[in-house]
């Protein structure tokens, strides 16, 4: 996506466990997705919370995703450039759904400015979709990792 290099591992549901220590409500289901990022910019940075959106029924559109490091479970790091990292992305289930069957994200991007057009300085900016991604989701955190 320009900024972002994302290889997709893992996508399943928990139910009454906090994946990599998420605050999520006693007895909760999750949607857990788990992938490797590499940031391919200049500088260290979080700038990953838009850049997948589910598309799913049963995950509120609203609500935002838990994003974790899956190493030491820190929340929300700063990534570093060239840095490949394990990441989970979190969603808590509504009280009562079943956890589909895959997960359907669209990949937003953001476009590199050399100065954008307020202060003249450098960034990301004008965020689009630019693809789609469907996985099959799996029962626990054991289910195996998607081969290319």
């Amino acid at each position: 996506t320009g900024q972002w290099l994302l290889r997709s591992l893992k996508a399943y549901s928990t139910e009454g466990e906090n994946p990599y220590g998420v605050p999520l409500k006693p007895g909760a289901k999750a949607l857990v997705l788990e992938l490797e990022m590499t940031n391919h910019t200049a500088k260290s940075t979080k700038d990953y919370f838009d850049l997948l959106q589910a598309a799913q029924a049963t995950v509120d559109p609203t609500t935002r995703p838990f994003i974790v490091l899956t190493r030491d479970s820190t929340l929300s790091p700063e990534l570093h450039p060239g840095m490949p990292e394990r990441m989970a992305y979190v969603w808590q289930l509504p009280d009562g759904a079943a956890p589909p069957a895959s997960l359907d994200l669209t990949v937003i991007r953001k476009t590199y400015k050399q100065r954008d057009n307020l202060y003249g300085l450098p960034g990301w900016f004008n965020p689009a979709p630019v693809g789609t991604l469907k996985l099959p989701v799996g029962s626990g955190p054991s289910a195996a990792d998607i081969r290319p």
